[in-house]
C-alpha cells in the first residue's frame, strides 16, 4: 500500500509541476485568480441554490446548464492566461501574463461582489476601493 501512496504522490507532483511550468511558474497572482474563480463559482452556486436570485436561469434557481457554462468560462479564462504566458515567453517578459491575470481578477472580484450583493451581505468599502485600484491598473495596462 505504501507504493501506491508514493505513486499517487509522485503523479500529482508531476502534474502540478507540468501545469506550473506551462503557466510560466506559479505565483501569487495566479493563486489569487484561481482562488477568486473558486469563490465566484461558490457564491454563484449559493445565490442560485439558496437565494434563488441567479440571473443565469429563468427562475433564478440552480440549473446544471448554467453551472456547466460557468465552469466552461473559468476553463477558457485559464486558457487565455496560458496564451498570455506563452506570448510572454516569446518576448521574454511577464507583462502580458500579469496584465491578463489582473484583468481577470478584477472581473472575478466584480462578479463576487455582485453575488454577495444578491445575498444581501454588505460589502466593506475597502474592497470597493480595492476594485477601483485594480480597475485603474487594468486600464493603465490596456491598449487604447
Amino acid at each position: 500500500m505504501n507504493h501506491m501512496k508514493t505513486a499517487i504522490t509522485v503523479g500529482f507532483g508531476a502534474i502540478g509541476g507540468f501545469v506550473s511550468s506551462v503557466f510560466g511558474g506559479w505565483n501569487s497572482a495566479l493563486t489569487t485568480l484561481v482562488i477568486f474563480m473558486a469563490v465566484d463559482y461558490l457564491t454563484g452556486f449559493i445565490v442560485a441554490a439558496v437565494f434563488k436570485k441567479s440571473a443565469k436561469s429563468e427562475t433564478g434557481a440552480l440549473q446544471s446548464k448554467a453551472g456547466w457554462k460557468g465552469l466552461c468560462r473559468k476553463g477558457v479564462t485559464l486558457l487565455v492566461v496560458l496564451v498570455a504566458c506563452r506570448l510572454d515567453l516569446i518576448i521574454q517578459s511577464n507583462f502580458i501574463r500579469d496584465a491578463t491575470i489582473v484583468g481577470f481578477v478584477l472581473n472575478e472580484t466584480i462578479s463576487i461582489i455582485e453575488n454577495v450583493g444578491l445575498m444581501g451581505v454588505p460589502v466593506p468599502k475597502v474592497i470597493l476601493k480595492g476594485i477601483d485600484v485594480l480597475r485603474q491598473k487594468n486600464e493603465g495596462d490596456s491598449i487604447k
